[in-house]
Formats: structure tokens, sequence, C-alpha cells
């Protein structure tokens, strides 16, 4: 008799567990850990510009997860999404400013208090969907920035109030360097809590309440719940997102939380791929990136065609139009976004050269 050796020709799942793995392959996660480990690396090897664009990457990217957990993988609109983010901010500045809790502390604290307002925001908008939605997270945003304004003993006001540096061991984590670990920590735990979350009961309840509501209800699915709870989480990663904004600038304004932050957000969701964890980060670096490239690119024109008045006057203009502008293009050629993008270049290559 010969003997024969079975070898594996595929990468063969036997159980729901393993289908639903968060690295389906040895190779992903081995990717994965090189990627965490270059960015413990990075602020060795780059200087506070490109370390000061990571951390924007970063905690908005926190935010923007929150959003996606809420719009793209539960199907309930968001446009007050920078109100939350704002909340968060003030949050945990006044709990430093005021009641003298560690900053490191204070950060998820803000969180937490960011998801009892979004819970509270959650109980009405729960039940609405579509428009009507759309409409009261609109007035949830615009009612967060009048609060905003006029709450001078938690904002300070017009004037805005001073976010103190995070402080480790007594050791103050104020420059790039240092503040980039706190935020890359943050983004580590709370990217990973996000992929398990989806991998989850209430997870699969989210997709189920997105893809057909009905259907989920008569499957015994509660869907006020599912959409109340989706509001708390999205507004947990709103509010932590927005207290590492604040305590890196050192001050918070009301200026800073206005609609066009909301729509930004969803920029980034929606270019990121809508439903893709994955993707809220790849959105969220190309929406941080673009004003930078198109910054780049007048630069060069202008070094091309001399010192326009049209190039000096308009640029912020073309940085405002390119963020629409990009959305749209989005929308149309790719509407499942940089993630999808990505899966289907993977595929291409795991099949190459075959067309099969």
């Amino acid at each position: 008799m010969i003997a024969t050796s079975i070898i594996p020709c595929g990468q063969f799942r036997t159980s729901y567990a393993k289908d639903t793995t968060i690295f389906p392959t040895p190779a992903s996660r081995g990717f994965a850990v090189a990627g965490v480990l270059l960015l413990i690396a990075a602020p060795f090897v780059l200087n506070n510009y490109y370390l000061t664009l990571l951390i924007q990457i970063g905690f908005y990217g926190i935010a923007a997860l929150g959003l996606n957990i809420l719009v793209g993988c539960t199907g309930q609109i968001s446009l007050g999404h920078a109100g939350f983010f704002g909340f968060g901010a003030f949050a945990s500045a006044w709990l430093n400013n005021n009641l003298g809790i560690p900053v490191m502390l204070s950060i998820p604290l803000a969180g937490i208090a960011t998801t009892l307002l979004g819970l509270l925001f959650g109980i009405p908008a729960g039940r609405l969907k579509g428009l009507y939605l759309a409409i009261a997270t609109f007035a949830s945003q615009f009612i967060l920035e009048d609060f905003f304004g006029r709450a001078n003993w938690f904002t300070g006001g017009s004037a805005g109030c001073v976010a103190g540096p995070v402080t480790l061991f007594g050791t103050e984590l104020s420059s790039e360097k240092g503040f980039f670990y706190v935020v890359l920590g943050w983004v580590v735990v709370l990217y990973l809590a996000a992929s398990n979350l989806l991998r989850s009961r209430d997870g699969r309840a989210y997709v189920a309440v997105r893809d057909h509501y009905l259907s989920a209800e008569v499957m015994g699915i509660n869907l006020a719940k599912y959409r109340i709870q989706s509001f708390g989480i999205s507004s947990f990663y709103a509010g932590l997102g927005g207290a590492l904004y604040a305590h890196y600038l050192n001050y918070v304004s009301a200026e800073g939380f206005t609609i066009l932050l909301s729509i930004q957000f969803l920029g980034m969701i929606i270019i990121g791929g809508m439903g893709s964890v994955m993707g809220t980060l790849m959105g969220t670096a190309f929406m941080v990136l673009l004003p930078e490239v198109t910054g780049a690119g007048a630069g060069l024109a202008k070094s091309v065609f001399g010192d326009s008045p049209l190039l000096t006057t308009n640029l912020a203009y073309f940085k405002e139009a390119m963020i629409g502008l990009v959305i749209v293009l989005f929308l149309i050629f790719e509407p499942q976004g940089l993630a999808h993008r990505w899966r289907m270049i993977k595929l291409y290559w795991k099949l190459y050269p075959f067309s099969y």
C-alpha cells in the first residue's frame, strides 16, 4: 500500500465561531500584530507633524466607529454625532477641572456620561426610522449646540474651557509622542471590542434590524431595545473620542462641534464602508489626509503657476468642496467603500493568475 498524506488546500471552517473569527487566517493575524508593532515604533521615526495626523485619525476614528455601529450596522441614521462628540469633550474637562478626577479616569467617565445622554435621546429616536429619524437627530445636534453656548457652568460658554493634559504616574503626556500612545491604546481596545460586539448575539441583532426590521421583529428581536442600545454604544464611542480630542488640544470650544463635523463623520463611514470596522479606520484616515493632500497639491500648483490669487483666496473653499465631491463620487462609483475595494484586491491576488 502507498501511504498518502492529506494536505489541506484551503481555509476550512467547521463551526460558527470559526466563521465569525476576527482574523480569518494566520496571515491576517500576523499583519494586524505587525501593524500595531509598527505603530508603536512610529514615534521614534516620524516627526510631530505626522504624529499629529495619526493622533487625529485615532480619536476621530473612535468616534466614527460608534457612528458606524449605529448607521452601518443597525441602519439608524444620525446627523447629531458631533454633538455627542462635543459633550464627551466638555464632560471630561469638567470632571477634571471641577471634581479633580485624573484625566486618565475622566476620559472613560466622559464616555459613560455621553452614553447616558445618548440613551436619553435614543428613547424617542429608537421608535423612528427614515426621514423622521434624520430630523430627530438633526434636532439633537442643534439642541446640544445651544446647550454648549448657554451652559457656562459646564462648557464655559462662548469662551470655552481648558482641558488638562494627560498624566500617568505623575508624568505629563502632553507631547505628541506621549499622547500618541494614549490614543493608540484606546484605538486598539475599542476596535477589538467593536469587532467582538458584531460577532455576538447583539451584533447579529443589529444587522437583522438593519437588513429587514419586520423579519427581525417576527423572529422575536425587540426593535426598540436594540435601536436604543446602539444609540448608547454609539454615544460612548463619540464621547470617548471627544474626550481624547479635548485633552489633546488642552482647550474645548463650542464652535468645533457643528453640523459640518457630523457630516464629516458620515463621510468617514461612507468612504470607508458601512458596517465595516476596518473600513471605518480607512475612511477616517482618508478624510483626515484629504485636506493635507489638497493643500500640498495647491502648494505644488503655486510653485508652478506662481502666487495666484485664485489659489490663495479659495484654498479653504477647495478643501471643503473636495470633501463633498469625494463623498458623492464614492456614493456613485464605490458605494460599499474602501473596505470592499480592499477585499476585492485581496481576492484578485489570491486567485491570480486564474480567473475563477
